[in-house]
């Protein structure tokens, strides 16, 4: 598929994907540390559950084409966090197709969410889909908002929820690859620098898919508490999810622009299969599926003996093979220990097979600041 598109069209694509951050260091905290403290406090509190205790939150995907990273976490982050009711949620009842890796079903239509909680949900979760301003979407989560659930817009997810008029005159960021398009098109939209993600009058944004880790233990800790969100950062492999975030590190330079060249021009594409069982970590798994996928070079498949996986948070994965994959080489099985973990380590394989600029290259679409 990759060989039939216009590298700009693959960029465009390709660009939809959150940092597990650096650790802090043990000097006293300074002005700067006690003003983003505050910062972060405000940022919860605004984040709080808008009407129960025990939230529903409705993590939305479009049948044909949602992205991975974007979908995957913050469902299995929320749902690892056992604080809250979670549902993965499509217009129809058919697969789910996620982008550039990975199916997984449904759990209900927009219509039976609905009908199961007609005063709406407590949070909507927003992904990139690849049908950006698909219309029955847009008027659910239109119609969702009016009825007071905080709207999450994840990555590339932020343009449906700015088709869905919920961007204007707010703060807000996106991803790097988005931004001068989302600002030309919604010119009272106040773009927010050096932030992961952003609140504003029950709207959260953004940056890149990486962002999607750190926004989902913000919601947690809003939702249960601190102490249950480090608890769960910390069996995760995550020192930090603050608002942090360096805006200026992330543009397309000439270095990775020869690199999405010289991959896309390279045939045949890897096939590398990736064996899934009952129980796969779903974060894990969506990390190093995602990233192998967007070398240019490669795409991982993934291979079980059942034709539907069921997935430790509770998602029916439906894999891409149910027998190995003839001559293509196998990846390690997705690890369910620090899970979070998997993108560096991911990013890691990824140099050793392809070297460092490809590396760098899916570190960029993913927003992920990464260095060997």
């Amino acid at each position: 598929m990759l060989g039939r598109r216009t590298l700009i069209g693959t960029l465009l694509a390709a660009m939809a994907a959150c940092s597990a951050p650096a650790a802090r260091d043990d000097s006293p905290p300074t002005a700067v540390e006690d003003t983003l403290v505050a910062e972060h406090a405000r940022t919860i509190a605004a984040m709080k559950p808008p009407k129960r205790a025990r939230p529903v939150i409705a993590v939305i995907a479009h049948n044909d084409g949602t992205e991975t990273t974007d979908f995957v976490v913050p469902y299995a982050v929320l749902a690892a966090s056992r604080a809250a009711d979670v549902f993965a949620v499509a217009p129809d009842n058919g697969p789910i197709r996620l982008v550039p890796a990975l199916a997984v079903a449904p759990q209900l239509t927009l219509e039976q969410f609905t009908a199961r909680y007609p005063h709406g949900a407590d949070y909507v979760i927003v992904p990139k889909l690849e049908h950006t301003a698909d219309p029955t979407i847009v008027a659910w989560i239109q119609d969702e908002a009016a009825r007071g659930a905080i709207i999450v817009g994840i990555c590339s997810g932020v343009k449906t929820v700015a088709a869905a008029g919920l961007l204007e005159d707010r703060a807000a960021t996106g991803h790097w690859f988005d931004l001068e398009g989302l600002r030309a098109e919604h010119p009272t939209m106040r773009w927010v620098r050096d932030r992961r993600y952003v609140v504003d009058r029950g709207v959260v944004t953004t940056t890149g898919v990486s962002a999607s880790l750190p926004v989902s233990l913000a919601l947690v800790e809003a939702i249960a508490g601190r102490r249950r969100a480090t608890a769960l950062a910390q069996e995760l492999g995550v020192d930090r999810w603050d608002e942090e975030h360096d805006s200026a590190a992330f543009f397309l330079d000439a270095t990775s622009k020869r690199t999405a060249e010289h991959n896309q021009a390279m045939q045949p594409k890897d096939v590398l299969a990736l064996p899934v069982a009952t129980g796969v970590d779903d974060i894990a798994l969506a990390f190093t599926a995602d990233a192998w996928s967007r070398t240019f070079r490669s795409k991982a498949v993934t291979v079980a003996s059942e034709p539907a996986i069921p997935t430790r948070y509770g998602l029916q994965l439906i894999p891409d093979a149910q027998r190995s994959v003839a001559g293509a080489p196998v990846l390690p099985a997705p690890q369910p220990t620090r899970a979070a973990q998997a993108l560096p380590t991911t990013l890691r394989e990824i140099e050793d097979r392809y070297g460092g600029d490809t590396a760098r290259f899916v570190a960029l679409q993913l927003e992920y600041a990464w260095a060997r």
